[in-house]
């Protein structure tokens, strides 16, 4: 109450003015010190969806794929395209669905049965929950062919969250002989990670997996892929903090490398906290011999999410791409929208890589190991 007139202001009420005006300075200071870059001019996607998407949805038949299919992994072999796809039903367990695209847009074949589950009675993990839903399981799956096998990383839940390898013959994949070999868990038990995966070929000699994009590239080599459960690669991730650039949120890799005149190709998720709760795709060039070395890295997205099928589902404003492949000169690209349904998008790859050179070389933070076998 104000007082009336002739009469004074009591101490009390003094400093609580007083508080109320430096509190709003202070705010207003801060508010202008803590100002975001402006959010960048939209630009429209590189890729070029599919008219027909999404290619693949849940079927209410099949308990098992009835809510979501979504984030499959793509493998080329004689001029088709196979898709291992995530699936989760009724009893909200992760499994691995099998398709197939003869013209690697229409399915032609889809099988109404899981060719691959973890375990027998997968773990409830919190991380489960909020990577796609469900209880455990099977989480995203990688592809890539490396002579007469087919290997597959993935995310498992058997109540601590690994990633994790197994393999199969490619004459058995093809005909659809589900003799996968014993999973092994290649990361630390403790610890989360996610999006690890293989080169599709040797290099200098040794197999490759690039298990981190953020701050740095990390790969590490092998002279086999025959892991024993007792050796794990030890990963460092942290989001990239160039608050300037749209991917200023790393997330991680997607789709397995592809070999390009350029270099290798990697596809990667990440997010713009300037637009927050949208996964978009961006894209790498590494080196050929020397893949830690970034040559080239995409200056704007190539794909973000702006169609209602990538908006409206489990979880809005996601596109996330674990499959990639290139077919008669395209880059074809598919990947979960709303971790929902599957959709395909794809470029000539001749221009996109133009497209991806014109955004130079950039400079990423360095990490290293000190003495104690911590990253840095």
């Amino acid at each position: 109450m104000e007082p009336k007139i002739g009469e004074t202001k009591s101490k009390k009420a003094l400093k609580r003015s007083s508080a109320r005006r430096l509190s709003t300075k202070l705010r207003k200071r801060s508010i202008v010190s803590k100002r975001k870059p402006p959010l960048r001019k939209k630009t429209p996607s590189v890729l070029t969806r599919v008219e027909t998407n999404p290619i693949l949805a849940p079927i209410r038949e099949h308990p098992w794929e009835s809510w979501q299919t979504f984030n499959p992994a793509a493998l080329s072999v004689d001029g088709k395209i196979y898709l291992l796809y995530r699936a989760l039903g009724e009893d909200g367990v992760s499994r691995i669905g099998y398709a197939k695209t003869d013209d690697d847009f229409t399915i032609h074949e889809r099988l109404p049965h899981p060719v691959y589950v973890h375990g027998n009675q997968p773990k409830f993990h919190f991380a489960s929950f909020f990577s796609g839903g469900g209880f455990g399981g099977v989480e995203d799956p990688r592809l890539v062919r490396i002579g007469d096998t087919a290997y597959m990383t993935y995310l498992s839940f058997d109540g601590d969250p690994r990633m994790t390898l197994t393999s199969i013959k490619i004459e058995d994949f093809v005909n659809k002989t589900w003799r996968w070999k014993a999973p092994v868990p290649i990361s630390p038990p403790g610890q989360l990670h996610k999006n690890w995966v293989i080169f599709p070929a040797k290099i200098n000699g040794k197999y490759a997996i690039l298990h981190s994009i953020s701050p740095q590239v990390l790969v590490d080599y092998f002279d086999t892929l025959n892991f024993d459960g007792k050796t794990y690669i030890r990963s460092y991730y942290t989001p990239d903090d160039g608050e300037d650039r749209w991917d200023n949120w790393v997330r991680g890799v997607g789709p397995p490398p592809l070999d390009t005149p350029l270099g290798w190709l990697v596809l990667y998720h990440a997010m713009d906290r300037r637009d927050p709760g949208k996964y978009k795709l961006g894209a790498l060039i590494l080196d050929k011999k020397n893949p830690l070395k970034v040559v080239y890295r995409s200056p704007e997205p190539i794909l973000e999410p702006d169609l209602h099928y990538e908006n409206n589902g489990v979880k809005g404003g996601v596109v996330y791409a674990c499959g990639a492949v290139i077919h008669d000169g395209r880059l074809i690209v598919y990947y979960g929208g709303a971790d929902t349904v599957v959709c395909a998008a794809y470029a000539d790859l001749e221009p996109f890589l133009a497209l991806i050179q014109k955004g130079g070389t950039p400079k990423l933070k360095q990490v290293r190991l000190n003495s104690s076998g911590k990253f840095v």
